[in-house]
């Protein structure tokens, strides 16, 4: 019986590990094929390149950091990491990827669509991340 005991308890806790572990893991961020072909309908100029960089001071920042490590100072207060813009991964997304992430959101990334009503300035702002390199 001890032993059936000892071996239930540590069948109960490899299974909250496992359960620990994947709740924790940053899994793939599916994004609809609709978004993943759509095409970004602003300019990559100057303009919107500052414009793109003065609204990711206002909105992203704070948690992405100043220069897209995800090392900004709210980025230690999630329970997910926030990802490094500067990287090839990142970088090799679609425009309309990130988009999508920027304006659906999903767990601590909240959702822009009605903090940032002009969505050419969403669209501005993944101009801006692709200079973050």
């Amino acid at each position: 019986m001890k032993k059936n005991l000892t071996l239930l308890v540590a069948s109960g806790i490899a299974f909250m590990l496992m359960a620990f572990i994947a709740e924790n893991q940053n899994d793939p961020w599916p994004v609809p094929d609709k978004y993943q072909k759509m095409a970004n309908p602003v300019k990559s100029d100057a303009a919107s390149i500052a414009s793109g960089k003065e609204l990711y001071a206002q909105h992203c920042q704070s948690c992405h950091g100043k220069k897209g490590k995800g090392d900004g100072p709210k980025a230690d207060q999630l329970d997910t990491e926030c990802g490094d813009f500067t990287s090839a991964a990142f970088q090799k997304q679609t425009d309309g990827a990130l988009f999508y992430k920027t304006f659906e959101g999903r767990k601590d990334m909240p959702s822009y669509k009605k903090k940032i009503s002009d969505q050419n300035d969403i669209w501005a702002i993944v101009n801006y991340m692709r200079t973050l390199k």
